[in-house]
């Protein structure tokens, strides 16, 4: 990016503009609502969406972060398609870091859908490493 992206807390004024981000970036799933992860994660006491604006305060990036206590989760990594390579991606996770460093919060983590592994070189890039794990998982109400 030639200029600095500026990264802020987002607002329920922006729901509507990052959930385009994250179905443009492929980032929804079927069993996704991504507007209600949105507010969920607006609404928790320990989570957040982060959202990056290029110098004429257009969204180009977003995160979500979490935190249990101990380890901070990323979901929703993304940047606007057409500025992918630009440093949006990298500038997000720094930023998602931050947030979770200042709340004490010692690890960060994220899962990669299999159908997505195409960004685990970027991850890689930024000093993640796969650590094998069973995940397992139980729908609730369904």
């Amino acid at each position: 990016m030639s200029t600095p992206l500026a990264v802020r807390s987002a607002g329920a004024a922006d729901e509507d503009a990052v959930v385009a981000l994250w179905r443009a970036s492929g980032l929804v799933a079927s069993y996704n609502d991504p507007n209600a992860d949105f507010q969920f994660a607006m609404n928790g006491p320990a989570s957040d969406v982060l959202i990056g604006e290029d110098g004429a305060g257009d969204l180009v990036g977003a995160v979500m972060v979490g935190h249990d206590g101990h380890r901070g989760w990323l979901y929703y990594v993304s940047a606007t398609p057409a500025c992918r390579c630009a440093g949006i991606g990298r500038a997000m996770v720094s930023a998602a870091e931050a947030w979770l460093r200042a709340r004490g919060v010692p690890k960060v983590q994220l899962m990669v859908r299999e159908t997505n592994s195409g960004v685990v070189g970027f991850y890689e890039r930024l000093g993640f490493e796969s650590t094998p794990r069973i995940v397992m998982a139980k729908w609730l109400d369904k």
